[in-house]
């Protein structure tokens, strides 16, 4: 009866005990506007753009064209996740709803974005060690970006001076979206 059971769960709902794809995401986030949200099961099988976000920096204006990349290439797969850090400069605000606030009045922010968090060194976001090992580069200011495959197996790292509507940035994100999910 027991193993009968067990399979009729698996039939009705494989994906509930499929690992995770891709691993990197396999992580457990707070959002800024509150509750908490397990990147895979969000955003597994999406092309990720991941970036370290702060809104008192030169590159603040960023926001713009992130917002741009989200909206142009939602529908094929991409979604761009914001993580604010206070890392550098002390360039965000103290609190969640105050950058929540800002990101949405300032720019029209609807990506997801994070709790504010660490983004390198020994206290850094979990996703952050994870981006960093995969691809030897930890952020170096605010808005690195990091590219991340359907599949998890190619991660690209694109530093803050890259804006994005960068010609070759465009391009690294288009031939993503056109692979084929695993």
């Amino acid at each position: 009866m027991r193993l009968t059971l067990a399979l009729l769960l698996f039939s009705l709902a494989p994906s509930a005990f499929a690992a995770c794809q891709p691993a990197l995401l396999d992580k457990t986030e707070r959002r800024l506007t509150g509750g908490e949200e397990n990147l895979c099961q969000a955003h597994g099988g999406k092309v990720v753009l991941v970036v370290n976000t702060a809104s008192k920096c030169g590159f603040t204006p960023q926001y713009e064209g992130l917002e741009a990349l989200y909206k142009t290439y939602q529908a094929q797969g991409l979604v761009v996740l914001g993580f604010p850090s206070d890392q550098f400069m002390n360039q965000e605000y103290s609190s969640d709803e105050e950058i929540a606030k800002f990101c949405k009045l300032n720019y029209g922010v609807s990506f997801p974005m994070y709790r504010k968090s660490d983004v390198k060194g020994d206290d850094a976001n979990p996703l952050f060690r994870d981006l960093k090992a995969a691809t030897g580069e930890a952020p170096s200011w605010n808005f690195n970006k990091y590219l991340i495959s359907r599949d998890g197996q190619r991660v690209q790292h694109f530093g803050s001076r890259v804006k994005p509507d960068d010609p070759a940035f465009v391009a690294a994100i288009r031939a993503e979206l056109t692979r084929k999910a695993p």
